[in-house]
């Protein structure tokens, strides 16, 4: 759990250090991924190999993190689906100012995991 935490820490300052938006999107993506899967791993879960992993610790999160951080996941989803495009279909498609909002809600959702998890 710990360990998660940490790379999902790691990624936000990497994010921070990376000048392609597409990039930095993903990065910021992966922190969250992280994050999630320390919260996941808490709590005795673990994704099934194959595909679907990512939106499997979402969906997690989401039932995990209740209601009152619904719009968080929400919005974790949207980069979810949108990463995908960006490293798989068309590169570019991610604006600076996604970018930079990418990675203040990634530093936002590591801090509610960690309060979820007591840290």
């Amino acid at each position: 759990m710990a360990d998660r935490l940490g790379l999902a820490k790691r990624d936000v300052e990497t994010a921070r250090s990376v000048s392609n938006a597409d990039r930095v999107y993903n990065i910021a993506d992966n922190a969250m991924l992280q994050a999630a899967r320390a919260l996941m791993f808490a709590e005795g879960y673990r994704t099934a190999g194959g595909e679907g992993q990512h939106k499997t610790v979402v969906q997690f999160a989401e039932s995990a993190l209740g209601r009152s951080f619904e719009e968080e996941v929400r919005f974790f989803e949207k980069m979810r689906v949108k990463r995908n495009r960006a490293v798989s279909d068309t590169a570019g498609i991610v604006s600076e100012v996604e970018a930079r909002q990418a990675v203040e809600f990634a530093e936002r959702f590591i801090s509610i995991v960690e309060n979820a998890l007591g840290k």
